[in-house]
């Protein structure tokens, strides 16, 4: 009987730590870098598109590339560290130049982790649900687009194309 009552029992546990990994919603990663939205990247790319902020750039699915003024040009490491990278991820890599974007602008930091244009790190923002969302235009007047020559863009958005005043920062 004791067997018996020592295998029930293990079975049980099995069973219980089995349905326990299977309610459990967490992948064991922690991608901080990632964009909270639903919309794909596809950092491979940099492509130019039109925006109620003029042309500006893009990645390869159309998702909005900024920069961090506090970066400056052609620098060697970021300045934005991990609730900021939670808010902006980088771009990874170094894409090709698509529609619009200049090949040569194309880089990447030294560390050759971050995708760069025209000297400039480039970020997404995580309040872009869909590609061509502007919601971090602005931003803490630090966080702008860029356009084809890779200058700022300082234009306010469109009311339609806010964030509603969410001021995420850094």
């Amino acid at each position: 009987m004791t067997k018996r009552l020592l295998a029930i029992l293990s079975l049980t546990a099995t069973i219980a730590l089995g349905l326990t990994a299977c309610g459990s919603d967490s992948s064991g990663s922690d991608d901080a870098g990632a964009p909270a939205s639903s919309a794909p990247q596809d950092p491979s790319t940099i492509a130019v598109a039109d925006s109620s902020l003029g042309d500006i750039l893009v990645d390869g699915s159309g998702r909005t590339l900024y920069l961090f003024v506090h970066d400056g040009d052609n620098t060697a490491s970021m300045d934005c560290d991990a609730t900021c990278k939670a808010q902006w991820p980088v771009v990874k890599g170094k894409p090709t130049a698509g529609d619009g974007a200049n090949a040569s602008l194309i880089g990447t930091t030294t560390t050759g982790n971050q995708a760069t244009y025209a000297g400039h790190p480039l970020y997404y923002y995580a309040g872009d649900k869909a590609a061509g969302d502007v919601n971090g235009q602005g931003v803490d007047q630090i966080w702008y687009v860029l356009d084809d020559k890779g200058s700022v863009v300082k234009k306010e958005p469109a009311e339609s194309d806010s964030d509603g005043g969410y001021s995420g920062g850094y």
